[in-house]
């Protein structure tokens, strides 16, 4: 299994942004075949070093990611990504 890990720091980092856009991220749920879990969690520490949301995903293998990776779901979320985040970063492991 491969877990993909992606944190968010966010352009506007209210409340209700970081909201709507964890919103955008759980509305992939049940719409990604490849995608066998889906977690999207919200900051509540908000220290100098945190990020505003993580989205922690799993895989079957590293050609489901990349299948997610193109999914026309994903890229509109990506689409989205793009407008509102400041940074992000990841992780990919097996797991």
């Amino acid at each position: 299994m491969i877990t993909h890990i992606v944190f968010f720091k966010l352009k506007d980092g209210s409340a209700e942004n970081v909201e709507r856009t964890a919103q955008v991220l759980r509305d992939m749920k049940g719409k990604i075949d490849v995608l066998k879990s889906i977690e999207v969690g919200i900051d509540v520490v908000h220290s100098a070093r945190s990020y505003d949301i993580a989205l922690v995903t799993t895989f079957d293998s590293l050609e489901a990611l990349e299948a997610y990776q193109v999914h026309p779901v994903h890229q509109k979320v990506i689409v989205h990504m793009n407008e509102v985040r400041e940074s992000s970063v990841s992780v990919d492991y097996e797991s």
